[in-house]
């Protein structure tokens, strides 16, 4: 049994066009976040938990794109562009994993700056080492078991006779509708699952903030303010993107289904997020930025030398 995506261009040009546009996307995805990654593990300024959950998302991020645009790339030059009901399930069970795994420690990471805002005295006995590697690895098997429970669910629905996903890769709402036995049930199921991935960690996000603006309007000074507020920017900019396209996708009734309108969303998710996240945290964190530079003006001397 096999699947047949629609979504990809038929034409030679565009598809040769969409090719060297995903791959330049994803080089840059790669790029980003693996400066990232190198600058805050090779600075020792930046070994602060902040830094810490920072280069753990981006380490998501390469992942979660690895799950899906290179298949997307494959697909975009072959003629036939086919995906068995194993290599399907198996693709929908890491890209919502690692999704999940994104929104989780973006609550991980709000909580974080609560902590160092609200109680900063009690910051560094609070948030130790030990503490963020469990609330990292926390985050990364949630998302697993609700990926796990999720897929194993729709893929024990029957499936219509038709194969034909109007998508770019095994996403949730395309597969779905391809389900024969639709019922209230069925998508009450799925609901909940978006609702645990995405509602729940948004509410954390969401209460973090209200405690963390009631304690920076305390503050007397606008320059300590401004301060307080500039180590949050990065993160809330984030939180809208990502969960600003997650909810549309899958906290909605599937009557309101549209493949063209699916397609572009998920595109946004799939590549502008995970490519603006490190933009994002460069040019607004001066500290970041200036990690960045140190690492590529290292890298450009050792190759002159």
């Amino acid at each position: 049994m096999e699947f047949v995506f629609l979504a990809y261009p038929s034409c030679p040009e565009l598809r040769i066009l969409s090719f060297i546009g995903v791959s330049l996307v994803y080089g840059l995805i790669i790029t980003g976040n693996i400066l990232v990654v190198v600058s805050i593990h090779t600075e020792a300024r930046l070994c602060t938990p902040m830094y810490y959950f920072l280069g753990s998302l981006s380490g998501i991020e390469i992942c979660y794109t690895a799950v899906v645009v290179p298949h997307i790339l494959a697909n975009t030059l072959q003629s036939e562009k086919t995906i068995t009901l194993l290599g399907c399930a198996t693709q929908m069970t890491f890209f919502i994993a690692l999704g999940s795994a994104d929104c989780f420690l973006l609550a991980v990471m709000a909580y974080d700056r609560y902590v160092a805002i609200c109680h900063p005295l009690q910051y560094p006995l609070l948030m130790t080492l030990t503490l963020c590697v469990h609330l990292v690895v926390a985050s990364v098997v949630s998302g697993l078991f609700l990926s796990l429970q999720l897929v194993a669910f729709i893929f024990s629905l029957p499936f219509c006779q038709t194969r034909d996903i109007e998508h770019f890769f095994c996403d949730v709402p395309p597969v779905m509708h391809l389900v024969c036995a639709q019922s209230h049930i069925h998508e009450q199921s799925v609901l909940v699952a978006a609702i645990l991935a995405i509602a729940v960690p948004f509410f954390l996000i969401t209460t973090s903030y209200t405690f963390i603006v009631a304690a920076v309007l305390k503050i007397r000074s606008a320059a300590g303010r401004h301060r307080a507020f500039s180590t949050c920017s990065s993160h809330l900019t984030v939180v809208v993107l990502q969960y600003g396209c997650c909810a549309f996708m899958y906290l909605r009734p599937s009557s309101s289904y549209h493949p063209k309108q699916d397609q572009f969303i998920s595109l946004v998710y799939t590549l502008g997020t995970p490519l603006l996240n490190p933009l994002i945290y460069a040019l607004r964190n001066s500290e970041m930025k200036g990690a960045v530079g140190r690492v590529l003006t290292r890298n450009c001397l050792s190759q002159n030398s």
